[in-house]
């Protein structure tokens, strides 16, 4: 997978810069979106194998994604099939997507409890990590029982282990040392 997005890297870069340049990031942002599922279907990936050239491949692609791509999209799919890097395609949208988030000062925020997060704890800790980070927070929580209490907070490279489970272990490994 890292191979891949050293691959889609200037692609993604390319994109976002033309995007910011004309104004049209969230469309740029649904085109690559749509393509990346397409590219990564694998009935779509074994029928662009089995195409013999690499203007056929572009062509098909563009047939089967021609509601969704305007005709920069169109010219991307075709750079990217001359150079063989159709496959790279779902990780260009997804670093296209990092790159539209880090624009728009959004981090999406992973946090697991032991039980749901009322609306009201939701907008107490979506307050209180803007203000930690310095971005838009998007939450996504979901809950595990065996964090028994407390909150697991992960964003980006950034764990925040506030469990009770977490706790208990590192009070476990203090009385063990």
């Amino acid at each position: 997978m890292s191979e891949l997005t050293t691959i889609a890297r200037p692609y993604a870069k390319a994109a976002f810069e033309l995007a910011v340049d004309k104004g049209t990031i969230e469309s740029w942002n649904e085109m690559l979106f749509f393509a990346g599922h397409v590219a990564s279907n694998e009935k779509a990936s074994a029928l662009l194998a089995g195409m013999p050239t690499a203007t056929t491949q572009a062509e098909l692609f563009i047939q089967i994604c021609a509601e969704q791509l305007n005709e920069q999209g169109q010219n991307l799919v075709k750079v990217m099939a001359e150079n063989g890097r159709l496959i790279a395609l779902p990780a260009v949208a997804q670093l296209f997507a990092k790159f539209k988030a880090e624009y728009d000062k959004e981090i999406d925020v992973d946090v697991i409890s032991a039980t749901p997060l009322v609306a009201a704890q939701q907008e107490s800790l979506v307050a209180a990590l803007e203000k930690r980070f310095a971005r838009k927070v998007k939450l996504n929580c979901s809950e595990d029982a065996a964090v028994v209490g407390g909150l697991i907070i992960k964003a980006g490279d950034t764990v925040i282990d506030g469990s009770i489970r977490g706790k208990l272990n590192r009070l476990a490994t203090t009385l063990q040392s």
